[in-house]
């Protein structure tokens, strides 16, 4: 019987009985009384057991409620959301640099340790076992990610030298910060563009320079950048121009129908085992990536222009492996 069954027997003794003595934990339990002592130990201690000592029953008894810290008993896992929470917390922690968080990292990291241990294994096991891995984390720490941040909590407004991959060129812009974003394990700044005179989203780490301007940021009301950022596909925003009708074989709709690519996606099953999916966009770059990933197994149905493009895409492929690509 490993720790974490114990505690839910323990806890069950607990209920069924007025008070429990010592001779019938250690008889019910089989273990010594050195490792009940350290179990209940750990349940008061760690699990906000209300377990006390009973001296006229001689046995040990739940108190009655009281408006103290919660107790729970571990579950004997985590799901996989709560896993996830954990582990990649401890990770980010354990990354950074010492400075001025230091004292204040090292009681979340214990913190967070506690947690996986109420799981009955060991938090060095688990995080030994476990393997969280970021697929297009970009390694190049963003150099003005404190400036930005910054501007954007103190709203100020702020002149940047931005690097476009696409053009191969700086380009210089004065922004209003709106919103900071993780995606795909990248930073990311929303911002009004005020050459443009539009919204714009920006990568933090191809921000090359940042010089402060002495003038308030323009204000966008949340509305307006969550219909202009969240209302399209992926990292590239704007007014939706375009549904996606994309047909996947019964093969990729074993894995694609339990996934979300936009939050007001369509998913269709088809009578074939396969399925249809709508998902709205306004620049087909992202979602093009993404078609392409699932091969032969995704046939775009519907716009044209997709489908062109796609089809293009696949010829320029192709073309790379010709005779005379080398």
């Amino acid at each position: 019987m490993d720790r974490t069954e114990r505690f839910y027997k323990i806890e069950r003794l607990l209920k069924t009985r007025r008070a429990v003595s010592y001779g019938t934990f250690l008889e019910e339990l089989g273990v010594s009384l050195s490792t009940f002592k350290r179990d209940i130990q750990y349940m008061r201690d760690r699990l906000n057991a209300p377990i006390v000592w009973d001296r006229g029953s001689k046995g040990y008894r739940f108190t009655d409620p009281f408006d103290g810290p919660v107790y729970e008993l571990p579950g004997m896992w985590f799901s996989s959301s709560e896993l996830y929470a954990l582990l990649a917390a401890h990770k980010c922690l354990s990354e950074i640099d010492p400075g001025i968080l230091s004292s204040h990292v090292a009681p979340i990291q214990s913190r967070i340790a506690g947690l996986l241990e109420n799981s009955g294994h060991p938090p060095s096991e688990i995080m030994r076992r476990v393997r969280l891995l970021p697929m297009t984390r970009r390694t190049v720490e963003p150099r003005f990610f404190t400036q930005i941040a910054g501007a954007l909590f103190g709203r100020w407004r702020i002149e940047i030298e931005a690097y476009s991959r696409v053009r191969d060129e700086l380009n210089t812009r004065t922004v209003s910060p709106q919103r900071l974003v993780h995606y795909r394990d990248n930073w990311y700044l929303d911002a009004w563009c005020h050459w443009r005179g539009a919204l714009r989203s920006f990568s933090v780490d191809a921000v090359r320079r940042v010089s402060p301007i002495d003038s308030h940021a323009l204000e966008i009301m949340d509305a307006d950048l969550d219909a202009h950022f969240a209302a399209s596909y992926g990292i590239f925003a704007g007014k939706v121009k375009e549904r996606a009708v994309l047909h996947f074989s019964p093969m990729r709709a074993r894995w694609v129908e339990y996934e979300q690519w936009h939050p007001e996606q369509v998913c269709e099953h088809l009578d074939n085992g396969g399925c249809r999916l709508i998902i709205p966009y306004s620049d087909a770059r992202e979602i093009l990536m993404d078609i392409l990933r699932h091969g032969a197994g995704v046939v775009v149905e519907a716009p044209n222009s997709l489908r062109e493009l796609v089809a293009t895409e696949i010829e320029r492929m192709a073309a790379n492996y010709g005779p005379s690509s080398f």
